[in-house]
């Protein structure tokens, strides 16, 4: 997202366990877990030399906050939940410079049509789904089932780039 923005950077990442994270809204949940990335970052890297940029995403759908598939089942369900009905993908980022500091969070909604069962099991057996949240990347499998959009694509890949680009 940052290259097809035209924003120069290097990447360069801390871990931060969202597992203990207990929250009630997505919002909440996004917020938290960049938080802890924003922190576990700042500790080592600063933003002295480079400005720093954490962000996060949460997939949610019909009052679910859909994780990361645990297993073929778990990501099945996942799915199951988004088809036919409108999932929100919210992502939140921090962006730090000795100047200025930003923290955003942002929200897409699609609206999926209901979802083949065959082309599912195909994709499930593919294991994109592992490592994502929501079990999907709209650019992905559920590309070809969108009926609606509310919101920007690079929120829902996992940094709202125009909001980023207007204090650039």
């Amino acid at each position: 997202l940052l290259k097809e923005a035209g924003i120069e950077f290097i990447q360069e990442s801390k871990d931060f366990d969202e597992d203990s994270i207990i929250a009630t809204s997505p919002k909440n949940f996004v917020y938290q877990a960049t938080l802890g990335k924003y922190e576990a970052n700042l500790k080592e890297f600063g933003f002295n030399d480079y400005p720093l940029l954490v962000a996060d995403t949460v997939v949610t759908s019909q009052n679910q906050i859909l994780r990361k598939a645990k297993c073929v089942d778990d990501a099945r369900n996942i799915l199951m939940t988004q088809s036919g009905n409108i999932t929100s993908i919210v992502t939140c980022m921090i962006y730090q410079t000795p100047k200025q500091k930003i923290i955003d969070i942002s929200q897409t909604d699609y609206l999926f049509d209901t979802f083949n069962l065959d082309d599912l099991e195909v994709f499930l057996d593919s294991e994109e789904w592992r490592g994502k949240a929501g079990a999907c990347m709209v650019e992905g499998f559920c590309k070809s089932y969108i009926k609606d959009v509310r919101g920007y694509e690079s929120t829902a890949m996992g940094l709202n780039v125009e909001v980023l680009k207007a204090f650039l």
